[in-house]
């Protein structure tokens, strides 16, 4: 008894000292017995000193004179990708808005992943991790992965004269001058017919 009580406070004293705005995952400590530690990060999540996003997954979130504020979306998502060891890209208005294509700021955060799939509730929100296929991360330039879900999610028709000189600024400042001309030709026929003349 005495024995859980002191790894008790030793996890409760681990995930205190961490830092606000981390994210933490219950096989984070596999030292511990699974439920000893589900347990743990339950009475911490009913003091409120922990959120619980989705199963096994919690944030230490900052408290503010307005209240709690949760981690940043690109946080959580790189935090989950790199616990999964997989690659994730934004994709549909996510991807646009992450371009500077749109505005219109997401109701839901969609992203594509080569680990598992999950839906995140993020305060009002919720980040979508979708199964994508390996084409979607065979870019060399994160520019190229990314200008490929936005097009698609722009589509071909509603590419105007705003949106070519946003995609000539971005092309322009991609510092990968040859990946990207080779990430170009890789991209659908459309999308290729739209970029290429901005490579030259």
């Amino acid at each position: 008894m005495n024995n859980i009580q002191i790894d008790h406070s030793t996890l409760k004293e681990r995930i205190d000292t961490l830092p606000e705005d981390s994210v933490l995952f219950r096989s984070d400590f596999p030292e511990y017995h699974t439920e000893f530690v589900g347990g743990t990060l339950a009475e911490l999540t009913n003091e409120g000193k922990l959120v619980k996003l989705a199963q096994g997954i919690y944030v230490k979130p900052r408290i503010s004179k307005f209240g709690i504020v949760l981690p940043s979306v690109e946080k959580v998502v790189q935090a989950i990708a790199a616990r999964d060891n997989a690659e994730v890209l934004p994709s549909g208005i996510t991807a646009l808005n992450v371009l500077g294509l749109s505005t219109q700021v997401p109701m839901n955060y969609t992203y594509l992943t080569t680990g598992s799939e999950r839906t995140i509730k993020l305060a009002n929100r919720l980040i979508i991790l979708k199964r994508g296929v390996p084409k979607n991360f065979c870019y060399k330039t994160r520019l190229a992965a990314l200008m490929v879900q936005a097009l698609k999610a722009l589509k071909q028709e509603n590419v105007g004269t705003e949106e070519i000189q946003t995609i000539r600024t971005l092309l322009t400042k991609e510092p990968e001058k040859n990946d990207l001309a080779r990430d170009v030709d890789m991209m659908p026929a459309w999308m290729k017919r739209i970029l290429k003349p901005m490579l030259i």
